[in-house]
């Protein structure tokens, strides 16, 4: 398992037994696993070599013993990982310049379409591994091909500093587990935001690629998906994206302080009800989200409504969003 990192079975084998042995002699250890000396010397080089194996005492002759594998061989793993990562990196660069340039020289590659819902998650795995600025989403009710609590790929671009903004529609956040996935996403730095409908499923990946659902295919009925290159389509996909982020209500998490102003300022529980509220969400998944009953929620509501000055819920809307407390 280890000659990934260089270490060939024979010497793994050869380092298990002195392991196990804590201190032996070459020819113990020629006469437990039944090799020539000579073998056996050379095997301890390599170990030796590595940092794995060192005598037990001054003499020339020695017994030796095992060193823990962990420092040695773990800086030959994170080498060899770190070698993967710039491989994968590269692989990613040359594909998308390759797809350039055949789009380039062949409309028929500005639009691919693939079929299959693996297909598609793997695609939108890719895409996002290799993200390096920006990932723009419109989530829609019952995704097509990856839900949100499958989508480990967005924590590890946003770690390594990539923006995400994504738009929720409303009907999604209604669906079991959503709003605790979109919380999550919040907390770990996505911009969110939340609209009634949304023309389309779409991702747009650095302003380069855009993956948009099509129908599902006739004959097996599995989903397609339209991947889009730089064009006047991709323009218009990110203009159609851009306008609908204008139009969208923020979504914040309890997690997140907020801003200090003057005047009043709601608290994190608050400020998570209010921006809940104002996307739409109903009482009753508002009060599931925030693990208060309903009518905990309907008297938070009547309370922001009295500070706000307003008897009604458009109002306290209204008041919320000018005076900045989402």
């Amino acid at each position: 398992m280890l000659d990934v990192i260089g270490l060939t079975p024979d010497d793994e084998e050869l380092y298990r037994c002195l392991v196990r042995l804590t201190v032996a002699s070459v020819d113990e250890l020629a006469e437990r696993l039944d090799r020539p000396r000579a073998a056996i010397l050379g095997g301890l080089d390599a170990l030796r070599a590595r940092g794995l194996v060192v005598p037990a005492g001054p003499e020339p002759d020695a017994p030796l013993r095992p060193l823990a594998p962990d420092i040695p061989l773990g800086a030959a793993l994170l080498r060899r990982q770190e070698a993967l990562e710039a491989a994968r990196a590269a692989v990613t660069q040359l594909t998308e310049e390759y797809r350039a340039g055949m789009r380039r020289h062949n409309a028929d590659h500005l639009v691919e379409v693939i079929t299959g819902a693996q297909v598609l998650r793997e695609r939108l795995r890719d895409l996002q591994n290799g993200a390096r600025t920006e990932v723009l989403w419109f989530c829609r009710a019952n995704p097509l091909a990856m839900h949100g609590e499958d989508n480990l790929e967005e924590f590890d671009a946003l770690a390594r500093g990539v923006r995400y903004r994504a738009i929720y529609e409303r009907k999604m956040l209604l669906e079991p587990g959503a709003l605790e996935d979109v919380d999550r996403g919040v907390r770990a730095g996505e911009q969110a935001r939340v609209l009634d409908r949304l023309p389309v499923r779409l991702a747009i990946v650095d302003g380069t690629t855009a993956v948009c659902p099509l129908v599902p295919d006739r004959g097996s009925g599995e989903p397609g998906a339209a991947v889009i290159g730089r064009s006047q389509l991709l323009d218009a996909l990110i203009a159609l994206f851009e306008s609908h982020w204008l139009m969208a209500t923020p979504v914040r998490s309890a997690a997140l302080p907020d801003d200090d102003g003057g005047g009043y300022r709601p608290d994190a529980d608050e400020t998570r009800l209010l921006s809940l509220f104002v996307a739409g969400v109903p009482d009753k998944s508002i009060a599931s989200q925030l693990g208060v009953s309903r009518r905990t929620v309907q008297r938070r509501l009547a309370d922001l409504m009295a500070v706000a000055g307003v008897d009604t819920r458009p109002g306290l809307a209204y008041q919320a969003a000018r005076r900045g407390w989402i």
